[in-house]
């Protein structure tokens, strides 16, 4: 039965990680607030939150703790961007908090986890050094920490509301590409196993999201305008 149940996580986390990848490119690639991207974004939200939900609870059957918490992290930043992208007041409601909540949970998690790695006989837990931990535990407080400022302070104008749409959307695809291209490649690519070219989903994203960064800064011109 147990078999059985896991099987059924794995085809569901398969299956919602390759719909958000191909969702979250329509996205990333697609005219920024149209009809596209607002379709796409939708599926990006759906299939990360089930590609995230599965794989979190198939790393607590192992355990891997890093693989647990990094599929709640990653539900975390896919949460967050959804709701910026749809919230466009000020203020926080009990969904925002919550996901503060997560985001503090997650960071102490892995804080934990850097301490017990090191304290570990070979410097890892469950196969993992401290500074790994460390990353993405720091990762998890800036998410924390641009969360509060956001829901302690004025309302986000157009851009920085764009800014965190885009940061939040785009290091969740990243995790995910990574985690599928890289960290599965014995399995999933194993005729291609440790070819660079496994390195390019996660580098094109992170160039993206820096690209779109950037020109969210840049002034706006003016329709019509040569």
């Amino acid at each position: 039965m147990i078999g059985h149940a896991l099987t059924g996580l794995l085809v569901l986390h398969i299956a919602g990680g390759a719909v958000g990848l191909v969702a979250g490119l329509v996205a990333m690639i697609g005219r920024k607030g149209g009809p596209l991207h607002a379709r796409a974004g939708t599926w990006f939200f759906g299939s990360m939150m089930l590609m995230a939900g599965s794989a979190a609870m198939l790393a607590a059957a192992e355990p891997d703790r890093l693989s647990l918490l990094s599929g709640v992290l990653t539900g975390y930043l896919v949460f967050t961007s959804w709701r910026t992208a749809r919230r466009r007041q000020g203020g926080a409601q009990v969904a925002d908090w919550a996901g503060l909540g997560v985001a503090v949970l997650c960071f102490a998690a892995y804080v934990q986890g850097a301490a017990a790695a090191t304290a570990a006989p070979g410097g890892e837990l469950d196969g993992f050094p401290a500074p790994v931990f460390l990353a993405f535990g720091a990762l998890a407080a800036l998410g924390a920490l641009t969360d509060l400022r956001v829901f302690l302070g004025p309302a986000l104008a157009y851009r920085g509301r764009i800014a965190r749409h885009l940061w939040r959307m785009c290091v969740a695809y990243f995790l995910a590409a990574t985690s599928l291209f890289l960290g599965q490649q014995d399995d999933v690519f194993w005729f291609m196993a440790g070819s660079p070219v496994l390195f390019i989903p996660s580098i094109a994203t992170l160039a993206f999201m820096a690209y779109w960064l950037v020109r969210n800064r840049l002034p706006r011109r003016a329709k019509g305008a040569a």
